[in-house]
């Protein structure tokens, strides 16, 4: 799956991985691509953009650690972080079952208004 297709949906995909616990970027990376079964095998090139973005919206906090001799970033959901994923997950709830009713054929007919 390209990121384009993730078009809107990406912050929400790395403050869900990062409520598990902190993280440094390459293993949100790989916690991405292990939690999609290998269809979200994203560059780094989109993660750490991401990241310092949702950084400086203060949904996501950092801190440098030395481990085995080799700097990295460490990355941690916030309040806010965890606020923002709570709409996100409303958001998606919302978005998915509208949707659903129109390409979903199994799914159930929407009620009369």
């Amino acid at each position: 799956m390209k990121a384009q297709a993730l078009h809107g949906h990406l912050d929400a995909l790395l403050l869900a991985v990062l409520e598990q616990g902190e993280l440094h970027g390459y293993a949100v990376i790989e916690a991405l691509r292990a939690r999609s079964s290998g269809q979200l095998d994203l560059p780094t090139g989109t993660i750490y953009p991401a990241l310092r973005r949702l950084e400086r919206a203060g949904h996501v906090a950092s801190s440098w650690s030395t481990v085995n001799g080799r700097e990295r970033r460490t990355y941690r959901l916030t309040e806010s972080g965890r606020a923002s994923l709570a709409g996100e997950r409303a958001g998606w709830r919302e978005f998915s079952a509208t949707v659903g009713r129109f390409l979903d054929p199994a799914g159930p007919p929407a009620a009369p208004a």
